[in-house]
């Protein structure tokens, strides 16, 4: 009876190992995600000659072309820095002093690039190995949002324009620290419930076979929400009626609460909202400002995993802060600079 026992519980072990491992047939997958969202526009393309369908495709297509080489260049970095580079490295380079430790934290997320969902489980890794949370979460919001793939893609979607790569990088790196230094005078210890997870190498296992399934989850998860993002902004740009935007873009307060709405509603990675913004041309600069930063920092995939992460009351309202100061701190350097 003990060995019928053992072995049950050894199938129901080779079960859940089993169910931890990729798709079998992960590459057909990806080329999957590449080749039918395009074969669907096409079919629709063939279906429609009106001009608003044409107009539909041009813009779906415009943005998915445009975003996905860097999404793909930031789901690799940010692979290749789960697998190679060691968790103790953010510990020694923090200060002790938590007032100083949240500058330093968001700060480095100018150098080490992450997407927004990635950069979750690393905070929580960070907090779990004796990181004061307030650098964490300001490194949770710095790291996809000023990283040098972001920026680069901000520069090429918006070509001419330094001064909105500038004032992106500003006011991102502003809402991150101003957030962190939030948490240490007002944060609460029975807020956060971190779960145990675990981020980077594991002993005995292979770093090329992790940076793979890094990047394969990633890449998977992050393709998803582009496309998704993309059908939405090409819908948005054409079902929307003129008069229904004209009278968000000619007021300014107006046009910055609704693109920041529609940033966190849209969720769409950090890597490719440059090119969502471009595209709302309607907009005044401040306004497609404030979606660049509040999107990458609050959306609804983030409040979720951010829900189950930290728990409920930390998501409410750590989110709901961040939108405040992130419109804030957008606005004012947008007035300064654009």
């Amino acid at each position: 009876m003990q060995k019928t026992g053992a072995l049950v519980v050894t199938d129901e072990a080779a079960v859940l190992d089993e169910g931890r491992e990729p798709p079998r047939h992960w590459p057909l997958l990806l080329v999957g995600a590449a080749v039918v969202p395009g074969t669907v526009l096409f079919l629709l393309g063939r279906w429609g000659d009106a001009p608003a369908v044409q107009a539909w495709r041009t813009v779906c297509l415009a943005v998915t072309v445009q975003a996905l080489p860097f999404l793909l260049l930031g789901t690799a970095l940010s692979g290749a820095i789960n697998a190679f580079v060691p968790e103790g490295v953010f510990r020694r380079i923090l200060p002790r002093r938590p007032a100083l430790a949240v500058p330093v934290a968001g700060v480095a997320g100018v150098v080490l690039p992450g997407c927004e969902c990635a950069s979750v489980p690393v905070a929580n890794s960070l907090i779990s190995r004796g990181v004061t949370p307030a650098a964490a979460f300001a490194f949770l919001l710095s790291a996809p949002a000023v990283n040098p793939v972001v920026l680069t893609a901000t520069a090429i979607a918006f070509p001419g324009n330094p001064a909105m790569v500038a004032a992106r990088l500003l006011a991102s790196l502003a809402t991150a620290l101003v957030m962190g230094w939030l948490w240490l005078r007002f944060g609460r210890a029975e807020w956060l419930k971190p779960v145990v997870r675990h981020t980077g190498h594991r002993q005995g296992h292979s770093r090329i076979d992790e940076f793979r399934r890094g990047f394969q989850h990633d890449f998977l998860h992050a393709g998803g929400f582009l496309v998704l993002g993309a059908v939405a902004a090409a819908t948005f740009n054409v079902a929307v009626p003129r008069s229904v935007l004209d009278t968000f873009a000619a007021a300014p307060w107006l046009s910055v609460l609704f693109l920041a709405g529609l940033a966190v509603l849209l969720a769409v990675c950090s890597e490719a909202d440059a090119f969502l913004a471009a595209s709302l041309t309607g907009f005044p600069p401040v306004a497609r400002l404030v979606f660049m930063v509040v999107g990458p920092m609050v959306d609804l995939k983030l409040i979720a995993l951010q829900a189950g992460t930290f728990g409920r009351a930390f998501a409410v309202r750590f989110s709901a802060a961040t939108v405040v100061v992130a419109v804030a701190c957008s606005a004012l350097t947008g007035w300064g600079l654009l």
